[in-house]
């Protein structure tokens, strides 16, 4: 217990972390170049993601993970779109809109 209870802890700080970054560019998303620390993050997340479900199997809630893998997967080629360039405006809200969402649907209980 006290293993995932760390994970899910590194979990949500780099997920929050993730968010910071992205909010800190809320008025210059068009003149800022991605860095690599939102690369970083998402790395450190999808691995913290994989070991948090690998300690729930079998009992795992897929009705949870498989919606926010999707939305990893389109933050992660939004991210790989415009890397070394600035954001559109389209996506940077809609990487604001995909966080957002998982950040709903992690703590939604189904």
């Amino acid at each position: 217990m006290l293993l995932f209870n760390t994970i899910l802890l590194i979990h949500f700080i780099c997920f929050a972390t993730y968010l910071c970054v992205l909010l800190a560019q809320w008025q210059d998303y068009n003149t800022r170049v991605r860095n690599a620390s939102g690369m970083i993050l998402g790395i450190i997340l999808l691995i913290s993601g994989i070991i948090l479900v690998t300690l729930k199997y079998p009992h795992v809630n897929y009705y949870k993970v498989v919606p926010k893998t999707g939305l990893f997967a389109l933050v992660t080629i939004i991210n790989g779109r415009f890397s070394g360039k600035t954001f559109t405006k389209q996506a940077y809200y809609a990487l604001i809109a995909c966080t957002l969402l998982a950040a709903c649907i992690a703590v939604f209980r189904v």
